[in-house]
């Protein structure tokens, strides 16, 4: 009785010995993965912090490009990716070309700046006709009397021709920027490549746009605040749906966001928010439901970061934060939904 007792201690102890060792080269397979995604370029600044602090946090390194939203949905779906990001929700249609299945990951709010080049002249205020007027065409100088005659809209607005500056690439920066159009009545139909009218000048992402709006007197055109504030651009305020001309500020995106339900697919879009500022959007990491197992844990942690820790980085660059209840749900169904097989 003592020898098998003995003998049984022995077998527990090898066998919890073995068990330590496997966990442990689990754990050191998830850290050594690189996961590679690309896409929006709206939360861009805010994916490269979240990335680099990550690694330095669980060892696991992932890669993020810039390309569009379009570009990374069509990444997710050829599988040339390991996730994807998109400001633009994707579609009954292209979800159902992911033969791996997707899952949608709120990840940030954040505000779209309408920015100008007019020397000398700050605080330009657009009212909701004046801001569809000039996107359409139909305003196409910057002293036409739907500017000037806007109530505290400063009198010395130039004779400057209006030159509009939209996304070469498909956007979703342009989708929440003409989601809110759309909303407000405007021709202009919401879309990551929006038919525009006129022959307006045309940037690759956020970074492109933000430039030729720098370099080109007289530009309006649209980018995430957070370049907007990069590269010192005058930013318009923008008459709300309560009457009120409010600027893009973290403050004013939070009252937009304020108050919404997030529906059980996390596809939040809202147009026309009550109050705050209007031209908000949410960005999602688009996932795959099943990965290689070494990757599907990798991705796991990765959610699970972003959505705890990483949240607290959101306010240092002007995105929203997604609300802890929602948060906690998304880490939920992915640690249900994403499965190791192949």
């Amino acid at each position: 009785m003592v020898f098998f007792t003995k003998r049984w201690r022995r077998t527990f102890i090898v066998t919890l010995a073995v068990a330590a060792f496997s966990l442990s080269l689990i754990s050191s397979a998830v850290a050594a993965v690189t996961l590679n995604g690309g896409g929006a370029t709206f939360p861009k600044p805010l994916y490269d912090r979240y990335f680099s602090q990550m690694r330095s946090a669980t060892g696991i390194t992932v890669n993020y490009e810039g390309t569009g939203s379009g570009a990374g949905i069509r990444a997710l779906i050829a599988g040339t990716v390991d996730f994807a990001g998109s400001d633009a929700p994707m579609t009954a249609a292209q979800m159902a070309q992911v033969q791996r299945g997707v899952v949608s990951v709120p990840t940030a709010g954040g505000a779209v700046a309408v920015v100008y080049n007019l020397p000398g002249v700050s605080n330009v205020r657009l009212t909701r006709e004046a801001l569809r007027g000039i996107f359409e065409g139909k305003i196409t100088r910057w002293n036409a009397p739907q500017l000037t005659g806007i109530a505290g809209q400063a009198k010395n607005l130039p004779n400057t021709p209006i030159r509009t500056v939209v996304r070469a690439d498909s956007s979703g920066t342009s989708f929440i920027f003409t989601n809110h159009l759309q909303a407000i009545g405007s021709s202009i139909k919401a879309a990551t490549q929006p038919s525009w009218p006129g022959s307006p000048l045309s940037g690759q992402g956020n970074p492109g746009v933000a430039g030729l709006v720098r370099q080109t007197a007289g530009a309006i055109g649209y980018v995430q605040d957070t370049f907007a504030r990069q590269n010192n651009l005058q930013t318009a305020f923008i008459q709300n749906r309560a009457g009120r001309f409010v600027d893009p500020s973290l403050a004013e995106a939070n009252k937009a966001f304020a108050g919404e339900t997030f529906p059980a697919n996390f596809l939040l879009v809202e147009g026309n928010p009550n109050d705050g500022y209007p031209i908000v959007g949410l960005t999602w990491l688009l996932i795959y439901k099943q990965y290689p197992a070494a990757k599907a844990e990798a991705i796991k942690k990765m959610v699970n970061w972003v959505m705890t820790t990483g949240q607290g980085i959101n306010q240092q660059l002007e995105f929203t934060r997604i609300p802890q209840a929602t948060a906690q749900r998304v880490v939920q169904t992915v640690n249900q939904s994403v499965v190791a097989k192949g």
